[in-house]
């Protein structure tokens, strides 16, 4: 019995063409792994295939291996985890004359962190029902702040410039995604009157700011048609020009529907404001997308549903994208039923895969790739964008808690910087609101600039 199918074999093969651009082959026969490179002789071979690279599982060990000990250049520290069940051999990768060995399943481990196939099934599960960093392999063997697919595909590179020495291997250069999940776009504008006059009386009991009440009145009163430009969320100007002046792309994804009222926005995609907004985002060259609203995680038909309508109403506007992507409301994903639901919506990629609680490379990887269903055998008309840092998982108290201090951005720049010691992609969520002090809107500043 082969631990890999046909399809599997297939799809990482696009993943290998995709991050060094030639078409390999892989065939599987006796535990061992072969892959070649059409027109020549030599090949590679992994000879330790792991079975738990096939299994919903956390609960084995992790080692490490030293890349210079063995002649390698590793992108990020010299020590590379290698999660596995058995201990590496003394030597890892011998080369002879039919080409190289490699004594860990580099591809095994590809294929159980892209496919998240630890998360299926599991029940460890935090308040909203999301699969936790502090239950992921990664997070409990220090790894999740390092994309350690890429360090290995990295490694692997190198055997092949050493297996083919005339191949030439594509090039990648480090690049930055930015987006900002609309979950609140404006403080004042949406608000009911029963809430407006809480929040009046909140400023001047508690706060003791009548000025600040009488302001949150005056910015209500003048946003029916469009979101005051000093309502204390409306950041979207700003936002965008700081990824004009860094040539980025910003991409808003916006809440089109209410499957829980407390948790859910208080806007509706069709009013006024919205329209406005939206058209203004698209008329400065900036992307819109979805952020499916919190119980859609699990009910692909109302994903389906969001998704056709806010493509309703850019079309009605007139807006035309050639991709439509987004990321789930809380970051709530069922890995068994999520990413087909969004394939399944014609949407072009999800950027939901990250944890909230931790920071990091919960796919292993800051590459994009084509989403792999392991319940149906079959990869999926979806790209996977994983996600490397949100804001409220750094900075809020409820989950790493370091504040809008230096220390804050110190962690984002080092996540930042192994993206780019790999050649790959830093992807950012900002909320708009997410804005409280300077020291949030310097943090994003600096952390956006190449």
């Amino acid at each position: 019995m082969n631990y890999f199918t046909s399809a599997a074999l297939l799809w990482l093969e696009s993943i290998l063409q995709e991050r060094f651009g030639h078409s390999f082959e892989l065939k599987e026969q006796k535990h061992m792994l072969t892959l070649s490179l059409p027109g020549t002789e030599d090949y590679i071979v992994f000879d330790s295939l792991q079975p738990i690279f096939h299994q919903s599982r956390s609960d084995f060990s992790c080692k490490l291996w030293c890349a210079s000990g063995e002649g390698f250049q590793a992108p990020i520290e010299d020590l590379i985890p290698a999660p596995a069940m058995d201990s590496l051999p003394t030597r890892l990768i011998e080369l002879h004359e039919q080409g190289g060995t490699i004594h860990y399943d580099i591809l095994g481990l590809t294929y159980w962190m892209l496919t998240r196939l630890e998360e299926i099934g599991r029940t460890d599960l935090d308040n909203h029902q999301r699969f936790p960093a502090i239950s992921s392999h990664a997070f409990r063997h220090g790894y999740l702040e390092r994309p350690i697919i890429d360090e290995w595909l990295n490694i692997l590179g190198q055997v092949m410039l050493r297996v083919w020495p005339g191949i030439e291997l594509k090039q990648h250069k480090f690049n930055m995604k930015v987006s900002h999940d609309v979950d609140c776009p404006a403080s004042y504008a949406f608000q009911s009157v029963k809430g407006l006059i809480r929040t009046m009386g909140g400023n001047v009991l508690v706060r003791k700011d009548i000025p600040a009440s009488l302001r949150s009145l005056w910015i209500w009163l003048n946003s029916k048609q469009a979101i005051h430009p000093r309502d204390p969320a409306n950041t979207f100007d700003w936002l965008m020009s700081q990824s004009e002046d860094n040539g980025l792309v910003s991409a808003f994804y916006f809440i089109c529907g209410r499957t829980d009222i407390s948790k859910d926005a208080k806007y509706d995609p069709e009013m006024p404001q919205i329209r406005r907004l939206m058209r203004e985002i698209h008329q400065r060259g900036h992307e819109i997308g979805l952020h499916p609203s919190y119980n859609t995680y699990n009910r692909p038909e109302e994903i389906i549903k969001e998704a056709d309508r806010l493509r309703k109403v850019c079309e009605e506007e007139g807006i035309q994208q050639n991709e439509w992507g987004g990321r789930m409301h809380f970051l709530r994903w069922d890995q068994a039923i999520t990413q087909k639901a969004w394939a399944d919506a014609s949407m072009s990629y999800d950027s939901t895969l990250s944890y909230a609680d931790r920071p990091g490379f919960r796919c292993g990887t800051c590459f994009e790739y084509t989403a792999f269903d392991v319940a149906t055998d079959k990869p999926l008309a979806l790209r996977i964008r994983p996600l490397v840092a949100m804001d409220c998982t750094v900075i809020a108290k409820h989950y790493l808690g370091l504040g809008a201090t230096e220390t804050a951005y110190e962690k984002f720049n080092e996540l930042k910087n192994n993206c780019r010691k790999v050649d790959g992609v830093f992807t950012l969520l900002w909320h708009n609101s997410f804005f409280s002090s300077p020291n949030d809107f310097s943090i994003y500043r600096r952390l956006i600039s190449k």
